[in-house]
């Protein structure tokens, strides 16, 4: 019943924030009524295809589930742009209007500008979102690093989220890019899925095919939880993957060793109290003198905990780099670090983009990133 009603609401407001970007844009358009007509219809279109998108996997048939989601995930992120430019037009009128310049031009001018801008920029957040993320090279310096890891590379994807808009083809061209690298170790930093593994299972077999001298490694995130984790788990192993959950492997890598340790998403003690994060558990056992310690962890927020434990790197993902604006102005409000290299202490902490795209097939100003992270000794004074 609560949940019927916070659907209820979710609802209202989506129509509310609608009705406001017609209120205020359309009757400034200096366009005929047959074209602002078709304004009211599209943003009547989205207001229902939105709440429609984002349930389509309550639909039985799969077929008709992906087209509904397409359609209301598309709209959800023209939605987004058009709401945040209304917002700031309304912001430059009132500014325009103090300063003396509040003429007509202007009104109608920013009235063009906005679906303009907007339709613009999801057009180019669809195609960033949809190509095959390029790679990203990043040298990470580690302090004592063996001559014999001089070099060694981890190829890392993460945020794939395979599901209504993310199929197999999509998860193959990424497959097929990282096995291209011959990275030392390839390692999956959560969120690989949104669905179930009886939903998903075609579309996330690319991934038995990942090949890497030292293997392929995986870390819960928090929608392999919303997803039924313990289920994902189990198919990961199957297609061949290791799954680190508060654990560790050591590496022999030309004579030295790499301990390459996971833990589990930092919000899993909310679905399971058995799979709480916990760095420190995750080196237990662990011998001394090992080369560089490097930790995969879903959320940069794991870092302190990291940085207290030990480790020397830290791979993370989770925040998308914002995906596209305005949300990108948010991600700092929760997570210590968007996107790239960051220190915290004795801690190198690296946080990808990610690789594939969560909600609207949408990316502007934060593309999506195939890691190569390189281990180099760092210079010393």
């Amino acid at each position: 019943m609560r949940r019927r009603r916070y659907g209820f609401v979710i609802i209202a407001l989506l129509a509310l924030l609608h009705a406001y970007i017609g209120l205020r844009i359309l009757p400034d358009l200096p366009l005929a009524r047959a074209v602002q007509a078709s304004g009211v219809l599209w943003l009547l279109a989205s207001a229902t295809l939105i709440p429609l998108g984002l349930l389509a996997s309550r639909f039985a048939r799969h077929s008709l589930s992906d087209r509904i989601a397409w359609a209301g995930l598309f709209a959800l992120g023209v939605f987004s742009s058009l709401f945040v430019l209304t917002l700031l037009r309304d912001a430059s009128l009132l500014i325009a209007m103090l300063i003396g310049l509040h003429g007509p031009a202007y009104v109608h001018g920013t009235a063009i500008a906005v679906p303009a801008l907007a339709g613009l920029a999801s057009l180019i957040g669809f195609l960033n979102a949809r190509r095959v993320a390029r790679v990203v090279d990043v040298d990470v310096p580690i302090a004592g690093l063996p001559a014999a890891l001089h070099g060694f590379t981890i190829a890392q994807i993460s945020d794939i989220h395979v599901g209504p808009t993310i199929k197999h083809g999509y998860l193959e061209a990424i497959v097929n890019r990282v096995n291209a690298l011959q990275a030392d170790v390839i390692a999956i930093t959560g969120d690989l899925v949104d669905g179930s593994v009886s939903q998903l299972r075609p579309h996330t077999a690319p991934l038995a095919r990942l090949s890497a001298r030292h293997g392929t490694y995986f870390v819960t995130g928090n929608h392999e939880y919303y997803s039924n984790a313990h289920a994902w788990i189990a198919e990961v192993r199957r297609l061949g993957l290791t799954v680190l959950l508060n654990e560790h492997v050591v590496l022999n890598h030309g004579g030295a060793s790499l301990l390459v340790a996971g833990v589990t998403d930092f919000t899993a003690h909310h679905f399971d109290e058995s799979h709480r994060s916990d760095p420190h558990a995750a080196l237990a056992g662990a011998p001394h003198g090992v080369g560089a310690k490097v930790l995969l962890a879903h959320q940069p927020r794991t870092a302190s905990a990291a940085a207290d434990a030990g480790f020397d790197l830290q791979l993370s993902g989770h925040t998308h780099g914002g995906q596209f604006f305005p949300w990108n102005l948010f991600v700092p409000m929760q997570q210590p670090y968007v996107a790239g290299l960051k220190k915290l202490r004795a801690l190198w902490v690296y946080t990808s983009r990610g690789t594939g795209y969560w909600g609207p097939p949408k990316r502007f100003g934060a593309p999506s990133e195939i890691t190569r992270v390189r281990l180099v000794p760092a210079l010393t004074s």
